[in-house]
């Protein structure tokens, strides 16, 4: 029987891969930090990228796996992939890697990841999905924090704007890639239905909520000022930024058909998601 291991199940796109891929009648084996099972009918065992004793007991007997990068970490790739060697040499054959539209193949980071799936891995799939809609409603993300503060988005985005995507769409479709008979051995670009820029995020916002939410324009050095002044790591803060001039000269302006594709249902449009979550901003 195929065993997979999903790793970071207790996440956005992990859990409901989890729950996915249980209905589906697949063994699967939860890894999370924490020890306690994020989704009860799994196999669970706790897991960390860095703790060298943790990666025998969840790649034992598993022959695909669902990973996500440590959180925080500047080069994913050191921790990765040699887990990644030790679990093909454990008979993997199946890996489905969650990366982000923006990180290219061989790029820094999750884009060498990328590439040693390409090149070392019988079967493969990366999701390369642009911006989360759970950034929003996340109790832990800078944008949810300040919208519940002070009803304001700070980007130094201007007019760019992005496909914003909901999780469960990027987890239907890693489902399917660790599901279906026939590896899909290709880059998954995952978007929502619309690109839109932050100033239209504020307007659906407001007019769902009943709050006045406003985009405020800042420079690069204001906003990067504005996520240190929320508690983060300067480094991380700056890349952050970084991130936002990309969406600002377009780089993130794009609609794809994956979901539809993939898993033969549309994906979520940011109003309807809204609707969905109006607690979060109230």
């Amino acid at each position: 029987m195929t065993r997979i291991l999903v790793i970071g199940a207790a996440g956005n796109t992990g859990r409901p891969i989890a729950e996915g891929l249980t209905a589906e009648g697949f063994t699967v084996r939860t890894a999370t930090r924490d020890t306690r099972p994020p989704v009860t009918a799994a196999e669970h065992v706790r897991f960390d990228w860095a703790d060298l004793s943790t990666h025998r007991p969840a790649l034992e007997g598993v022959d695909r796996m669902y990973v996500l990068a440590p959180a925080l970490v500047e080069d994913p790739s050191v921790l990765m992939i040699p887990v990644l060697e030790r679990a093909l040499a454990g008979g993997v054959r199946r890996v489905v890697l969650l990366s982000a539209s923006v990180v290219p193949e061989e790029g820094p980071g999750l884009g060498k990841v990328h590439h040693f799936l390409r090149g070392h891995v019988s079967e493969w799939s990366v999701l390369q999905p642009s911006w989360f809609m759970q950034n929003f409603i996340s109790p832990v993300h800078h944008h949810h924090a300040s919208l519940r503060r002070d009803g304001r988005l700070v980007t130094a985005t201007g007019q760019g704007r992005v496909g914003f995507v909901d999780a469960e769409d990027i987890a239907a479709v890693g489902v399917r890639a660790l599901a279906d008979a026939k590896s899909h051995d290709t880059a998954h670009v995952i978007t929502g239905p619309q690109a839109l820029s932050y100033d239209d995020l504020a307007a659906i916002l407001s007019r769902v909520s009943g709050r006045s939410i406003r985009h405020v324009h800042a420079t690069p050095d204001e906003a990067q000022r504005h996520l240190q002044g929320s508690g983060m790591p300067e480094a991380y803060a700056r890349f952050l930024t970084m991130l936002d001039t990309l969406i600002r000269d377009g780089t993130e302006d794009r609609v794809t058909d994956t979901v539809q594709r993939v898993t033969g249902r549309a994906p979520r449009d940011f109003e309807s998601f809204t609707r969905a979550h109006l607690d979060a901003w109230r």
